[in-house]
């Protein structure tokens, strides 16, 4: 028997897919969740911050330097007071330093 590789749609392949539909819902969730909270973020800052992974409720922040993290850890409440009140609540926000390549 000959299969036949035939390329799909990554929205396809996420729909007909479990794994890639929960990895779907995790990104978009992620993602929500940096939006609502982006105005809340100092605007030098903002541009150093990215959505990074779910995992069972706790939601990551990646940052570029330890200074950003350090002001993010200031914010922590507040910004997870915010998500609660838009109706997009996490058990715990992390902050993760991204490395940087070069």
């Amino acid at each position: 028997m000959q299969r036949r590789h035939q390329a799909i749609p990554l929205q396809q392949a996420a729909q007909e897919s479990p794994a890639f539909a929960r990895l779907s819902e995790l990104i978009r969730a992620s993602s929500d969740r940096l939006q609502a909270i982006r105005s809340l973020l100092p605007a030098p800052l903002r541009a150093s911050v990215q959505a990074g992974p779910m995992d069972e409720g706790s939601w990551c922040l990646l940052v570029s330097s330890n200074a950003v993290a350090a002001k993010l850890r200031q914010l922590l409440p507040a910004l997870q007071a915010h998500l609660s009140q838009n109706g997009l609540p996490v058990t715990a926000i992390r902050i993760k330093v991204q490395n940087r390549q070069g």
